[in-house]
């Protein structure tokens, strides 16, 4: 079966003459060939389906092959290396890596420490967006071994050819050329839609805009506004698999609309699920934002949620990739601009700290901050090693930064308030407005110390920053959240309205530093999350509830089972809470609000089940959980399932009424 793909798609294939010609003299071993081809081009040009063919013809020379695609490539130089062995071991392997923008770091490192390894006979072809570095092209020891080669436009010709070869009828082919060009992506796009028979001439209509208008057309009536949601989620996920469909489309068939996704033309797959080609989702996006600008909100937000319950569930080494998807879907917010570098250039990654990095942190720590500040360190050194990490240039692995994320626990120990003037005013900061209680913690990103690029947006404070977020999703008990800057003013405008400043500016050594916070029990994460996707303010910090959230959450479980006693459910802790304070009949308007509040989970589909439950074992006079089931037709565990579910949304629910409000 793969000799016959090979074979259809060497008959369909169009153009790229000189590319395939020099990589087949490669082949054959021509000591004038070039041993490492670079093709780029933007997206659409055809980069990905000259490297299919490229493939091809490796692989009927009887080479062995490997193929890397950019999306996926880890951060750490050692996991590429780890993936592409066979390079360095197998004589005569061919690597392949598409989508190089997306790993665009790895360049310098690539060219001085790995390619030099490669095995006798190894070949290497890289596609992408962007040029490479120039001191490549330039350099007189690559310059007979590299084939650099900008993918152009299809000729006319060519464009005419691939039209006729997809068999789109003789009388659309003008109009299709008058639209599409040489764009590739495009004439396939349209290629496709032609084969369906389809006569609708208005399509092939000159447009502005090319791709939204071909994508239009291509996918023509979406069959249900089942399968317009499925396009929204793949417009917005970095990847779709059938469980994230189902996840954040739970009352739909996931199966099937997988499947349809799966045959759209401008849609690849991975091992990690399917994404739509780089212009077809930059496309797709733009119209589903401009049609339906509440849906794509609204579905941006599901999968942040879903995002953030992999956070809590994953296994850890799966935490980073996931955090790196939650982020992708804010890539583009206003926002997150003034925090985040999305720039790829100077990639870093992180690792643990060991014995022989201590050295370079203390003298990183005394270069930026003081000798004070590298004494600081040396105590949570000793205190909380596992708080540090270590960051790496992913070019040249040299070491350039580290961070120290602590995590701090209620009663607060004496000998780190009397050691470390920052986390003794983050102790008294959270004493005055909102005590951590016994059981609960705080946590502090502490250092983050980058000398080249020191306390300005940088990768290592994207990279820290979301690490932290991830370890707030998944931690029990963290009562508050610090990150501490020593320009404070200025870090104070780029978190204003996402953290709050706290005012304090404790003092160590020389410099002072600012203190901004969150706490975690009056904005979740999935608030927090949400008001980043709104791009609105999150909620100011109000003064202590009086309950603690565990306490909190344990009242409202409590007053449930006695709603339908009047007498019982007044004498629940629920009535001295401050939801209560300001209500005329306690008793009566708490129950009321708590059966209001149940009804509204039904508003989201997701909480039609858990609205289900609630009422039916708490509600509707049931005298046990097993006949609350039994009345739901539900087995008893699925029951239990959806009840927990119910309990979670309507305590966080009542839990923000609490601290901000019925607002």
């Amino acid at each position: 079966m793969g000799e016959r793909l090979s074979r259809t798609r060497e008959r369909a294939f169009i153009g790229r003459e000189e590319e395939l010609g020099r990589f087949a003299q490669a082949l054959a071993g021509d000591q004038q060939a070039p041993f490492a081809f670079y093709l780029f081009g933007p997206g659409g040009i055809g980069k990905s389906a000259l490297l299919r063919s490229l493939a091809d013809r490796a692989r009927a020379a009887g080479r062995s092959l490997l193929e890397l695609d950019g999306r996926f490539v880890s951060r750490d130089p050692a996991d590429f290396e780890r993936a592409a062995g066979p390079f360095l071991e197998v004589p005569g392997t061919v690597l392949f890596v598409d989508s190089f923008e997306h790993c665009q770091w790895l360049e310098s490192w690539l060219w001085q420490r790995f390619l030099p390894r490669a095995a006798d006979d190894a070949l290497v072809v890289l596609a992408g967006r962007l040029a490479p570095q120039p001191q490549w092209t330039a350099d007189p020891a690559w310059a007979a071994l590299l084939y650099v080669r900008e993918l152009e436009p299809f000729s006319e010709e060519q464009a005419r050819s691939l039209l006729t070869t997809a068999q789109v009828r003789p009388e659309l082919r003008e109009r299709v050329l008058r639209f599409a060009g040489g764009n590739p992506l495009a004439l396939s796009l349209a290629a496709a839609a032609g084969t369906t028979g389809w006569n609708r001439e208005e399509i092939w209509a000159p447009s502005a805009d090319l791709l939204r208008t071909l994508l239009t057309g291509l996918i023509g009536e979406v069959p249900t506004p089942a399968h317009r949601r499925a396009l929204e989620v793949v417009a917005q996920a970095h990847s779709t698999s059938e469980e994230l469909l189902a996840a954040v489309l739970p009352e739909e068939d996931a199966h099937l609309l997988f499947g349809w996704l799966r045959d759209l033309p401008f849609m690849e797959s991975t091992p990690w699920g399917l994404y739509p080609h780089d212009a077809a989702r930059e496309t797709l996006a733009a119209d589903l934002r401009w049609r339906a600008p509440n849906a794509f909100v609204t579905m941006r937000q599901r999968l942040a949620e879903e995002y953030l319950r992999l956070l809590r569930e994953a296994p850890q080494e799966r935490v980073r990739a996931v955090t790196d998807e939650l982020f992708y879907l804010f890539r583009e917010l206003k926002s997150l601009s003034r925090l985040r570098v999305w720039s790829r250039e100077d990639e870093v990654h992180a690792r643990p700290l060991r014995p022989d990095d201590i050295d370079a942190v203390l003298r990183m720590a005394e270069e930026t901050e003081g000798a004070a500040s590298a004494d600081l360190v040396r105590h949570w050194l000793e205190r909380q090693p596992q708080a540090f990490d270590v960051f790496r240039l992913v070019n040249t692995g040299r070491t350039v930064a580290f961070t120290v994320r602590l995590v701090l626990p209620a009663p607060p120990d004496p000998l780190d308030l009397a050691t470390d003037p920052i986390v003794a005013a983050a102790w008294e900061h959270t004493a005055a407005t909102a005590p951590v209680s016994p059981g609960e913690h705080i946590g502090m990103t502490r250092f983050s110390i980058y000398p080249e690029q020191y306390q300005i947006p940088s990768r290592v404070i994207d990279l820290n920053n979301s690490r932290a977020q991830a370890e707030a999703a998944r931690a029990r008990g963290r009562a508050h959240g610090f990150l501490v800057y020593r320009d404070a003013d200025a870090w104070a405008e780029r978190l204003k309205g996402v953290m709050h400043d706290t005012g304090a500016r404790p003092r160590v050594g020389e410099h002072t530093y600012g203190l901004f916070s969150v706490d975690w029990r009056q904005v979740p994460v999935e608030t927090w999350l949400r008001h980043l996707i709104t791009a609105t303010d999150v909620p100011a910090p109000s003064g202590p509830s009086g309950f603690s959230r565990t306490a909190f959450d344990q009242a409202v479980r409590e007053a449930l089972p006695h709603w339908r006693d009047p007498a019982a459910f007044g004498a629940c802790a629920l009535t001295r809470t401050r939801l209560a304070a300001d209500f005329t009949d306690p008793v009566e308007e708490l129950r009321a609000l708590l059966r209001r509040t149940v009804d509204d989970l039904a508003r989201d589909p997701r909480g039609v089940r858990a609205r289900e439950a609630l009422t039916a074992g708490y509600f509707s006079g049931a005298p046990t959980q097993e006949t609350a089931a039994r009345r739901l037709g539900l087995p008893y565990g699925t029951y239990r399932r959806h009840l927990r579910q119910g309990l979670d949304l309507l305590c966080e629910t009542l839990w923000k009424q609490e601290l901000f409000g019925p607002r």
